[in-house]
């Protein structure tokens, strides 16, 4: 993966954890969408609440390919990156990787493929997307490998 268009940290609390004392497979989905939310709101300038709630546009996710290649325990700070791969006319897909912060480069614990569809919220229909989130993401865009 080149560059990613956005970074962060997360530490596994206890409440991700299940028996076993790693990370529920379930709460992986939960903090890529905490991910994808803070992406919108601190990287684009876009909150999703405003999407949402103001303008009625919704960015469901139309596909979600997922890898679990590791486990994650209580305590392990994981490196949160997206990276855009794809721009369409009403669709974007999303490589996301989160790796341990002591990882080895390249060594993710969960790897997702990601594909939002830009949505009007009256129809549930797709639309396209709106320029002020085209101009936000199109600097991002990665070609395709």
């Amino acid at each position: 993966m080149s560059a990613p268009v956005f970074e962060r940290e997360q530490l596994v609390r206890f409440g991700h954890c299940d028996p076993a004392g790693i990370v529920f497979y379930p709460r992986y989905f939960e903090m890529l969408n905490e991910l994808i939310e803070d992406w919108f709101g601190d990287a684009l300038g876009l909150p999703f609440e405003a999407l949402i709630g103001e303008r009625g546009i919704g960015l469901p996710t139309a596909q979600l390919d997922t890898r679990f290649l590791r486990v994650s325990r209580q305590g392990d700070r994981l490196v949160q990156r997206i990276h855009l791969e794809r721009l369409g006319r009403s669709s974007l897909t999303l490589r996301v990787a989160f790796s341990g912060k002591d990882d080895e480069v390249g060594g993710a614990r969960v790897e997702f493929t990601q594909v939002l569809v830009c949505t009007s919220l009256a129809t549930h229909l797709p639309q396209a997307i709106p320029d002020d989130l085209r101009a936000a993401l199109s600097p991002a865009q990665e070609p395709m490998p």
